[in-house]
């Protein structure tokens, strides 16, 4: 009887030993999260920024990497390379706190070695701070030990995506890593998507202190200023994204105004020290911000907006410097703080509008 209960137990182990094995060689086989390898025989599936952002920095030979949030999605990876004559990757993260861009980042220049980063440095990411963080991100595939690998190997969901990657190669409805991520496509880029998507906020009575952010920005700019410290042989063009400017009516609405300048101030004055940090200000562009066709809601641009970026970046256009910093950011700020925002509103500014655009189309 305990001769027979033995070989039991010892043939149930051996079928679970078996079937573990088996999934662990599927997943390393399809590489669902392209942790090992690119995909040479089929094409990827891009199914989630955070598990496969490592895979990207890690396994796409790139002299140029832009990396950004859900604000960056839209950069096609030729674009990036054509403009600037290099091989190229775009690896997002929405929504993204500044610690999952750096372990993103410590991934990246652990595998290679670019020449140019570019980094999308939000507004809103740079004056929060952590709390929200959530573990959507998981270490096992980021961090420099191999012996936690099993948790990607043995892994139901990796199992499921490795069918998925096979099933969707099947069905010709696999990604490219130019294409992978993108979300402009069924999109209406026009003021009336923008101004429906926005809510408005009612008008604050008390502002907010023009240093409340000035804690969270510096924890963020230390980040930043870790990447560009350790790798001085790398330049960084960082450049804050173009929110449109309802962004800026949003802010004032809420007495944040004078603390986001705050906030930007201080992002110059340290970024701008460094001889390879290039930083630039679409943030404060009038040709992108202003038009309100650019635009899916208060933040959100079109790929139409990341080529002018694109475009302007490598002319050298929006460029932030130690001369002119503190005058372009006064500027803004008495533009923003008198701007009329209450016209968006107002069914006969639209009337003019889309005459105007009558005529220029």
């Amino acid at each position: 009887m305990k001769q027979a209960y033995k070989r039991w137990v010892c043939g149930l182990l051996a079928a679970c030993a078996v079937l573990l094995a088996a999934c662990a060689a599927v997943v390393y086989f399809v590489d669902p999260c392209l942790y090992y390898r690119i995909p040479e025989d089929w094409d990827p599936v891009l199914f989630s920024e955070r598990y496969q952002a490592a895979g990207l920095a890690k396994n796409v030979p790139a002299d140029t990497v832009l990396m950004g949030t859900s604000l960056a999605a839209n950069y096609r990876r030729s674009e990036i390379a054509e403009t600037f004559g290099t091989t190229a990757v775009r690896i997002t993260i929405p929504d993204g706190y500044l610690s999952e861009f750096d372990k993103t980042m410590d991934v990246l220049f652990r595998s290679q070695d670019p020449q140019r980063v570019i980094f999308g440095l939000d507004a809103n990411i740079l004056v929060r701070d952590e709390s929200g963080l959530t573990s959507a991100m998981p270490d096992y595939l980021y961090n420099g030990n191999p012996f936690d690998d099993v948790k990607y190997l043995i892994n139901k969901d990796t199992l499921y995506y490795s069918a998925y990657v096979l099933m969707a190669n099947r069905w010709d409805e696999a990604d490219t890593l130019d294409e992978g991520f993108t979300w402009d496509g069924d999109v209406w880029w026009n003021h009336a998507t923008a101004l429906a998507n926005y809510t408005r906020p009612e008008i604050v009575q008390e502002t907010v202190a023009a240093d409340a952010y000035l804690r969270h920005a510096s924890d963020n700019l230390d980040v930043v200023e870790g990447w560009i410290t350790a790798h001085p042989e790398t330049e960084f063009d960082i450049f804050f994204p173009p929110y449109s400017i309802l962004f800026w009516d949003k802010t004032a609405r809420l007495g944040e105004t004078e603390a986001v300048f705050a906030a930007l101030d201080l992002a110059c004055e340290r970024l701008l020290q460094y001889d390879n940090v290039r930083l630039y200000n679409f943030l404060m562009d009038p040709d992108i911000v202003l038009d309100l066709d650019n635009y899916c809601d208060y933040v959100h641009h079109s790929g139409a907006v990341c080529t002018q970026v694109l475009a302007k970046m490598a002319a050298g256009e929006c460029r932030m410097t130690e001369e002119n910093y503190r005058d372009t950011l006064a500027q803004w700020r008495d533009f923003v703080v008198d701007y009329d925002y209450e016209k968006y509103w107002n069914e006969s500014f639209w009337i003019v509008w889309n005459a105007q655009k009558a005529q220029q189309s």
